[in-house]
Protein backbone atom coordinates (compact mmCIF):
# COMPACT_ATOMS: atom_id res chain seq x y z
CA UNK A 1 0.00 0.00 0.00
CA UNK A 2 1.12 3.28 -0.72
CA UNK A 3 2.34 5.97 1.97
CA UNK A 4 0.16 8.50 3.17
CA UNK A 5 0.23 12.07 3.30
CA UNK A 6 0.96 11.83 6.82
CA UNK A 7 3.77 9.47 5.94
CA UNK A 8 5.14 11.24 3.65
CA UNK A 9 6.03 14.46 5.93
CA UNK A 10 9.21 13.29 7.17
CA UNK A 11 10.35 12.46 3.63
CA UNK A 12 9.10 16.23 3.03
CA UNK A 13 11.06 17.79 5.87
CA UNK A 14 14.08 16.55 5.03
CA UNK A 15 13.66 17.82 1.17
CA UNK A 16 13.12 21.28 2.87
CA UNK A 17 15.87 20.64 5.13
CA UNK A 18 18.17 19.86 2.19
CA UNK A 19 17.07 22.90 0.57
CA UNK A 20 17.48 24.86 3.54
CA UNK A 21 20.96 24.07 4.45
CA UNK A 22 21.82 25.54 0.71
CA UNK A 23 19.77 28.60 1.15
CA UNK A 24 17.40 27.00 -2.08
CA UNK A 25 14.01 27.44 -2.66
CA UNK A 26 11.15 25.30 -3.88
CA UNK A 27 8.06 25.24 -6.09
CA UNK A 28 5.27 22.94 -7.11
CA UNK A 29 3.57 22.24 -10.74
CA UNK A 30 1.06 19.49 -9.69
CA UNK A 31 -1.83 18.38 -11.95
CA UNK A 32 -2.98 14.82 -10.99
CA UNK A 33 -1.86 15.28 -7.09
CA UNK A 34 -4.25 18.18 -6.77
CA UNK A 35 -2.15 20.49 -4.40
CA UNK A 36 -1.04 17.77 -2.38
CA UNK A 37 2.58 18.24 -2.77
CA UNK A 38 2.24 21.30 -1.82
CA UNK A 39 0.16 20.61 1.20
CA UNK A 40 2.80 17.85 2.24
CA UNK A 41 5.57 20.41 1.94
CA UNK A 42 3.87 23.15 3.50
CA UNK A 43 2.85 20.73 6.56
CA UNK A 44 6.89 20.86 7.44
CA UNK A 45 6.95 23.87 10.20
CA UNK A 46 9.21 26.38 8.96
CA UNK A 47 8.26 25.00 5.19
CA UNK A 48 7.74 28.67 4.04
CA UNK A 49 11.82 29.35 4.66
CA UNK A 50 12.28 27.27 1.46
CA UNK A 51 8.79 26.74 -0.32
CA UNK A 52 7.48 29.87 -2.37
CA UNK A 53 4.31 28.18 -3.72
CA UNK A 54 2.89 26.30 -6.65
CA UNK A 55 0.65 26.01 -9.36
CA UNK A 56 -2.32 23.49 -9.71
CA UNK A 57 -3.00 23.13 -13.11
CA UNK A 58 -5.50 20.26 -13.42
CA UNK A 59 -6.95 21.80 -17.35
CA UNK A 60 -4.48 21.99 -20.14
CA UNK A 61 -5.12 25.94 -20.67
CA UNK A 62 -3.70 26.67 -17.29
CA UNK A 63 -0.43 24.22 -18.25
CA UNK A 64 0.12 26.78 -21.51
CA UNK A 65 -1.29 29.53 -20.43
CA UNK A 66 0.17 30.23 -16.57
CA UNK A 67 2.86 27.56 -17.11
CA UNK A 68 4.58 28.01 -20.27
CA UNK A 69 4.22 24.32 -21.66
CA UNK A 70 4.50 25.05 -25.44
CA UNK A 71 1.56 24.14 -26.60
CA UNK A 72 3.54 22.08 -29.24
CA UNK A 73 4.53 19.97 -26.91
CA UNK A 74 0.84 19.34 -25.83
CA UNK A 75 -0.13 18.86 -29.13
CA UNK A 76 3.27 15.73 -30.05
CA UNK A 77 3.35 14.42 -26.87
CA UNK A 78 0.34 14.96 -24.79
CA UNK A 79 0.06 16.50 -21.26
CA UNK A 80 1.11 12.89 -19.71
CA UNK A 81 4.32 12.82 -21.02
CA UNK A 82 8.10 13.42 -19.68
CA UNK A 83 8.11 16.52 -21.96
CA UNK A 84 5.18 18.47 -20.67
CA UNK A 85 6.40 17.30 -16.79
CA UNK A 86 9.77 18.82 -17.36
CA UNK A 87 7.95 21.80 -18.80
CA UNK A 88 5.61 22.21 -16.01
CA UNK A 89 8.50 21.91 -13.44
CA UNK A 90 10.70 24.65 -15.39
CA UNK A 91 7.51 26.87 -15.64
CA UNK A 92 7.09 26.57 -11.39
CA UNK A 93 10.57 27.41 -11.72
CA UNK A 94 10.17 30.34 -13.83
CA UNK A 95 6.89 31.91 -12.20
CA UNK A 96 7.82 31.67 -8.64
CA UNK A 97 11.48 32.16 -9.07
CA UNK A 98 12.61 29.02 -6.84
CA UNK A 99 15.73 27.42 -7.49
CA UNK A 100 14.07 23.93 -7.72
CA UNK A 101 10.55 23.03 -9.80
CA UNK A 102 8.44 19.95 -9.03
CA UNK A 103 5.75 18.72 -11.32
CA UNK A 104 3.49 15.84 -11.49
CA UNK A 105 1.09 15.78 -14.20
CA UNK A 106 -1.02 11.30 -15.14
CA UNK A 107 -3.46 9.36 -14.88
CA UNK A 108 -5.50 9.21 -11.28
CA UNK A 109 -7.95 7.24 -12.71
CA UNK A 110 -10.22 5.28 -12.51
CA UNK A 111 -9.91 4.66 -16.34
CA UNK A 112 -7.73 6.06 -19.00
CA UNK A 113 -7.36 9.41 -20.26
CA UNK A 114 -6.86 10.02 -23.69
CA UNK A 115 -5.53 6.27 -24.30
CA UNK A 116 -3.14 6.61 -21.22
CA UNK A 117 -4.28 3.93 -18.70
CA UNK A 118 -5.00 4.86 -14.94
CA UNK A 119 -1.56 5.10 -12.82
CA UNK A 120 0.62 6.37 -15.35
CA UNK A 121 2.49 9.17 -14.05
CA UNK A 122 5.78 11.48 -14.64
CA UNK A 123 7.00 13.64 -11.64
CA UNK A 124 10.07 15.62 -13.04
CA UNK A 125 12.45 18.24 -10.90
CA UNK A 126 14.04 20.71 -12.36
CA UNK A 127 16.58 23.72 -11.64
CA UNK A 128 19.17 25.89 -14.16
CA UNK A 129 21.19 23.37 -15.50
CA UNK A 130 19.68 20.25 -14.07
CA UNK A 131 16.63 17.99 -14.86
CA UNK A 132 15.05 14.79 -13.25
CA UNK A 133 12.06 13.03 -14.72
CA UNK A 134 10.93 9.64 -13.95
CA UNK A 135 7.90 7.95 -15.07
CA UNK A 136 5.49 5.73 -12.60
CA UNK A 137 3.11 2.79 -13.54
CA UNK A 138 1.27 3.22 -9.97
CA UNK A 139 -2.02 1.01 -8.97
CA UNK A 140 -4.49 1.63 -6.66
CA UNK A 141 -7.50 4.11 -6.03
CA UNK A 142 -6.95 8.05 -7.29
CA UNK A 143 -5.53 8.44 -3.87
CA UNK A 144 -3.27 5.84 -3.88
CA UNK A 145 -2.14 6.90 -7.28
CA UNK A 146 -2.27 10.52 -6.21
CA UNK A 147 0.24 9.78 -2.69
CA UNK A 148 2.57 7.40 -5.07
CA UNK A 149 3.32 10.52 -7.36
CA UNK A 150 3.94 13.04 -4.46
CA UNK A 151 6.17 10.80 -2.94
CA UNK A 152 8.07 9.73 -5.93
CA UNK A 153 8.76 13.85 -6.90
CA UNK A 154 9.83 14.43 -3.31
CA UNK A 155 12.17 11.60 -3.35
CA UNK A 156 13.35 12.66 -6.89
CA UNK A 157 13.84 16.25 -5.72
CA UNK A 158 16.50 14.81 -2.96
CA UNK A 159 18.43 13.94 -5.71
CA UNK A 160 19.40 17.99 -6.66
CA UNK A 161 22.52 18.58 -5.48
CA UNK A 162 22.47 22.25 -4.91
CA UNK A 163 26.00 24.08 -5.59
CA UNK A 164 26.98 26.03 -2.99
Amino acid sequence: MTASVGDLVPLAATLLDHLRGSGHTIATAESLTGGLVGATLTAVPGSSDAYLGGVVSYATALKTRVLGVPEDVVAEHGVVSEECATAMAAGARSLTGADLGLATTGVAGPGPQDGVPAGTVWVAVSAVGWTATEVLSLSGDRDEVRQGACEAVLRLALNFQPSA
